[in-house]
């Protein structure tokens, strides 16, 4: 059985120690004067601290190190996260521009591939199995699986964007990080239960520990987020993104799994990118047309948005757990019709105002 006394450990180590990280690092922003520009964003408030990523950067490297069994699947992820968050951060002070970005991703997530952090087949909610493992290319004795190499780059580079649009209105990210973390924990709660074999169970240790962590780390950084004290800018996004992705691979490829969690977001991100080729402009660049800024558009204040998109996000997640595959369609295609209708309503609406303003 799981120690609830080690899970329960880590919940207050967690949060008691993502707290003490935040104290700490924030005063030393502030006396570095690594801080925002908030008349960038027209924000009528004062300076804060930006890219805390060295907030989950602390905490999970000291708390997976101490609660967590020492192997392969954990050095993988220690080594990875240091290096993606490290030149996101760059990103952060820089401004890498967005094609240099994403070629900066898809080579960083080609080397994760080649080093076993890959997905073999996807379980889907159709009922069967896709195998991906079946061309491959060989060099130099190395075989290189050309189907598992492409899924596995588009996952993680799909993921980071989708979590990344998230975080254009304040906090949104850490709240459905915390969402989709807590749902992940849940979901392999049950499936702890459910195995009766030595690997599930032990996989099963490893999954929950992690996401334990990573729910009680997010827990005090989201109220300082909600506060307007720190911003997690897109080194913190792209920790959070490439550990949601990865605990979806070396959990036993829960791919299906995690865009159930994501679903709404999942759903926006490609409703946004068809309707960004179909008009000819860069998929991967930011606009005003995501699901949080239509629901803006149709007068629901911040809180109120922040609020609805925690409610779906946390109820689609629980279909992960509760609802059978013929259920999880069915929420799928409400998702996909509540998106596209709020998208009509809006664009309804602006075309409304744009004749409006040209009569008057």
């Amino acid at each position: 059985m799981v120690n609830f006394l080690i899970l329960l450990s880590i919940f207050l180590c967690s949060a008691l120690f993502s707290f003490l990280v935040i104290q700490f690092t924030t005063r030393v922003f502030y006396k570095l004067n690594i801080l925002d520009n908030p008349k960038k964003y027209w924000k009528k408030r004062e300076p804060i601290p930006y890219s805390m990523w060295v907030v989950f950067f602390m905490s999970f490297s000291i708390l997976s190190f101490l609660f967590i069994d020492y192997n392969s699947k954990l050095l993988l992820i220690w080594c990875f996260w240091f290096f993606i968050t490290l030149i996101s951060f760059i990103d952060d002070i820089y401004q890498v521009s967005a094609k240099k970005r994403l070629i900066m991703q898809i080579i960083i997530w080609a080397i994760i591939w080649v080093t076993s952090i890959k997905i073999g087949y996807v379980s889907n909610i159709f009922w069967w199995i896709l195998n991906l493992e079946t061309y491959y290319l060989t060099v130099l004795d190395f075989q290189i699986f050309i189907i598992p190499v492409i899924f596995t780059i588009f996952w993680y580079v799909f993921i980071f964007n989708a979590l990344n649009w998230t975080d254009w209105i304040s906090w949104n990210t850490s709240g459905l990080s915390i969402i989709s973390f807590l749902v992940l924990f849940l979901l392999w709660y049950v499936l702890f239960i459910r195995d009766d074999y030595q690997w599930g169970i032990e996989n099963a240790i490893f999954i929950l520990q992690m996401t334990a962590i990573l729910v009680w780390i997010l827990i005090p950084f989201w109220y300082y987020d909600v506060r307007e004290k720190i911003l997690m800018w897109d080194s913190g996004t792209m920790f959070l993104g490439f550990m949601l992705a990865t605990i979806a691979i070396i959990s036993g490829w829960k791919i299906a799994t995690v865009l159930v969690v994501f679903w709404i977001y999942v759903v926006d991100a490609i409703y946004v990118v068809v309707r960004r080729l179909i008009q000819k402009k860069n998929p991967l660049k930011w606009d005003l047309t995501h699901i949080h800024h239509r629901l803006l558009d149709l007068g629901l204040k911040r809180k109120e948005v922040l609020g609805l998109l925690y409610m779906l996000s946390f109820l689609f997640g629980l279909t992960a757990l509760f609802l059978d595959k013929f259920g999880k369609i069915l929420v799928f295609i409400i998702i996909v019709f509540v998106v596209i209708f709020i998208n009509r309503i809006v664009d309804t609406l602006y075309l409304k105002r744009k004749k409006w303003k040209k009569k008057t």
